[in-house]
């Protein structure tokens, strides 16, 4: 069942999100292989050092993506997350147009408390805005909707590091 913004959209937008809505799943091959980068990540989260978890994401962000041997993004994290009255910005996902690399950005910290974020909510927000660059570079759709589809695609990514 679309999301209500669905009724909104022009027909090939519709035919776009109707795609994207079909593809559930997708394999990370080497999952395995990555989680010793999902256990960094984490401990750089916990040291609440901005410059480790930068890197620590860089580095998962660029084994996922070649596991699916699609191009590397840029991955710039920043301190505390943005809030204006419609809630926090916890990611953002920039394709490249006139750059080399799209760029994700992500925030480590809340807007309010300025505590560092639980390492699954960060480690979901990274596999979401990577998940609008599988969407493009490996799938092949011409956007990238939050379908019902797009979600489970990150649940599966998400299963799949730390199961």
């Amino acid at each position: 069942m679309p999301y209500a913004y669905y009724a909104k959209l022009k027909p090939r937008q519709k035919a776009i999100y109707r795609k994207s809505d079909e593809i559930g799943e997708l394999s990370l091959p080497g999952a395995e292989r990555l989680k010793p980068l999902v256990q960094a990540l984490q401990v750089a989260l916990e040291s609440a050092q901005r410059p480790a978890v930068e890197r620590a994401t860089g580095d998962l962000s660029t084994a996922i993506l070649a596991n699916l041997a699609i191009p590397a993004v840029r991955i710039k994290v920043l301190a505390a997350r943005p809030s204006k009255s419609w809630g926090e910005l916890h990611g953002l996902y920039e394709p490249p147009e006139g750059r080399a690399l799209a760029l994700v950005t992500l925030w480590m910290r809340t807007s309010h408390h300025k505590q560092v974020v639980a390492f699954r909510t960060f480690l979901r927000t990274l596999l979401h805005e990577l998940g609008h660059h599988i969407d493009y570079e490996l799938l092949k759709l011409e956007d990238s909707f939050h379908t019902e589809g797009f979600f489970k695609r990150e649940s599966s990514l998400f299963k799949q590091l730390l199961v």
